[in-house]
């Protein structure tokens, strides 16, 4: 577990709340506006510059290994944000699904994240524990990075699944009423006034969307949160470098939405980064795999080979450049 003392933490998330209430009043008044892609730029370096402070921080003052400290939250920030770029656009589908406009966009986006912080927080907790007792579980982790990461390779872009049909959703209209119709900025509305002024309460399609929103989030995060602990097994710096990439999220899904069409092959370079993060934890799973094979009567001898974080961090940052320019150029040759 993480060598910080417990008020480490409760600093830390303190601070995650006022980031989040400054991001709330600062970008974008409440329902008032559409996001524009200026704004959505300007907020996107404000979010990354700060998160940059915080790695130079990390740098600095860490107790222990602090430079491999701040590269581990580098390469992990960098794998979280790569990776919630095929959330974002997950979330431009949602929000033409269910005709919300972008303005009352931000405000899901807001809660989604909120709501995704905690989760995280909950699943890298319980995943660090998990690793502590039984480390063979990161070869586990390994082993389904290469299953997510070939699956990009061989998804299918024109089957789209309907958010309808969602489990949760269908479970929550089970026992709450929802109307079709948008009430602005609204989650919840009272329909049908009665004599006395109240009518019954209905949750309205933002709030569905929310919904869809925080239950995707759990999917991605099973892809995303094994893949950074895959260059660190401290807590502190998975949880961070988790958080704080999923902080500019609202910021930079309104960049995306802008430009979303230029990336088209950005699934391809997001396959290769899991599929390298798993073969990475592979590597350093060889006694392990090497004890399997005698148990099958296989003398595998497999050494133990670490990926130096620099390295990792360099072949990420390159394949996520690389499968971005190349999305831009080819569409922009499809265009002509």
């Amino acid at each position: 577990m993480s060598i910080l003392p417990l008020w480490a933490w409760i600093v830390f998330y303190v601070l995650v709340f006022i980031m989040l209430i400054a991001d709330l009043k600062m970008f974008g008044k409440k329902g008032q506006h559409e996001v524009g892609v200026k704004e959505a730029l300007q907020m996107t370096a404000v979010w990354i510059g700060v998160s940059l402070v915080f790695c130079a921080g990390i740098y600095f003052f860490y107790p222990v290994e602090s430079h491999e400290k701040a590269m581990e939250f580098l390469a992990g920030y960098l794998i979280e944000k790569s990776l919630s770029m095929d959330n974002l656009f997950v979330f431009l589908m949602l929000f033409s699904y269910f005709g919300i406009k972008g303005k009352y966009q931000h405000e899901v986006l807001f809660w989604g994240i909120f709501g995704a912080l905690v989760l995280r927080s909950v699943f890298i907790f319980a995943g660090a524990a998990m690793v502590e007792r039984f480390e063979w579980v990161l070869g586990l982790f390994g082993l389904f990075l290469l299953y997510t990461g070939s699956k990009m390779f061989t998804h299918d872009e024109s089957v789209q699944t309907d958010p309808g049909n969602n489990f949760i959703v269908k479970l929550f209209k089970r026992f709450f009423p929802v109307t079709d119709k948008m009430h602005e900025d609204k989650f919840f509305v009272r329909v049908g006034v009665s004599g006395e002024g109240r009518g019954r309460l209905f949750a309205t399609p933002l709030f569905i969307a929310l919904i869809v929103i925080e239950t995707t989030d759990v999917a991605f995060a099973v892809d995303s949160i094994p893949a950074v602990f895959s260059v660190s097994r401290d807590p502190f710096i998975v949880l961070t470098s988790n958080i704080f990439a999923i902080l500019g999220l609202r910021a930079l899904y309104f960049a995306l939405a802008a430009v979303a069409k230029y990336f088209t092959y950005l699934k391809y370079g997001l396959g290769i980064i899991l599929i390298f993060v798993g073969i990475k934890m592979l590597l350093a799973m060889n006694e392990y795999i090497n004890q399997i094979g005698s148990w099958l009567g296989l003398e595998l001898n497999m050494p133990h080979i670490e990926v130096p974080t620099p390295l990792s961090l360099a072949i990420i940052f390159g394949v996520l450049v690389l499968s971005m320019g190349l999305s831009v150029i080819l569409s922009k040759r499809k265009a002509q």
